[in-house]
């Protein structure tokens, strides 16, 4: 059976690079209906593309997903981020029933504001030193890659194989856990004093929901590592799940809960 919400926001799904979990999206997809979507930037990964053309048939599966959901009525906002930061040129447009728009602002059932944005725009390294936030997407893609071996080895040992050494890095390196809690900080400094009730946006890969000085701050989180969503149940109460692949349509518990 399907799970229905009243908003879903996903964010870094990276189609076109290899390091995009196309099977456990296509299942999330499948199991996940909403009355509005919104694609949170990072979509399509055009940094790998220059690279190396990679762009194999569940990728394409997915793009033909989100159309045909747009068709039937589901109201799909995509919010470009730097990855597919081209797509921004396309502001207002809409392609295929699906909505481009830099930065959305969504009411929620109770009547809360959130700006709705990749978060690029408030990561002073994405913006000044482009060069060294590809360099760190680089390094960011390998430890992916080795991740995918150490999950196989994990599995012949009988552990959990949903192991994320990028996760396991972020937090050991005391730099990076820095730079999470600057980023978090400085979008709502940002935007706390806008008329706005918080932010839901996606960029660093580190699922939250969590209140800063009175301000939500939501992160989506990516279909990378964590395969993590934001919904908006029709009560109105805002929740993080994070999904894993089953036989069955079942959802793990939630990883945090928040009603507004």
């Amino acid at each position: 059976m399907n799970n229905n919400y009243r908003t879903i926001w996903i964010s870094d799904l990276h189609l076109g690079s290899t390091q995009c979990q196309a099977d456990v999206l296509l299942d999330f997809l499948k199991y996940n209906e909403s009355e509005k979507l919104y694609l949170v930037g990072d979509i399509i990964d055009f940094w790998s593309l220059s690279k190396k053309m990679y762009w194999p048939r569940d990728h394409n599966t997915i793009i033909q997903k989100f159309l045909r959901k747009a068709r039937h009525g589901t109201q799909i906002i995509y919010v470009p981020g730097n990855h597919d930061e081209n797509i921004r040129d396309y502001h207002s447009y809409i392609f295929g029933d699906i909505v481009i728009r830099n930065s959305d602002v969504h009411t929620t059932l109770e009547g809360k504001k959130f700006l709705v944005v990749h978060g690029d725009e408030y990561d002073t390294i994405a913006q000044c030193h482009k060069w060294l936030a590809k360099l760190g997407s680089d390094g960011y893609d390998f430890l992916i890659w080795i991740n995918r071996f150490l999950r196989i080895v994990r599995r012949w040992f009988g552990l959990k194989s949903n192991f994320s050494l990028a996760a396991f890095v972020k937090f050991k390196v005391k730099n990076v856990v820095q730079f999470i809690s600057d980023y978090e900080e400085g979008i709502v400094n940002s935007l706390k004093d806008q008329k706005l009730d918080g932010v839901i946006c996606g960029h660093i890969h580190h699922a939250e929901i969590k209140e800063i000085n009175g301000f939500l701050y939501i992160n989506t989180g990516d279909f990378v590592e964590s395969c993590t969503a934001i919904v908006e149940h029709f009560d109105g109460a805002i929740e993080l799940i994070k999904w894993e692949k089953v036989t069955a349509s079942a959802i793990e518990e939630p990883m945090l809960e928040a009603s507004l």
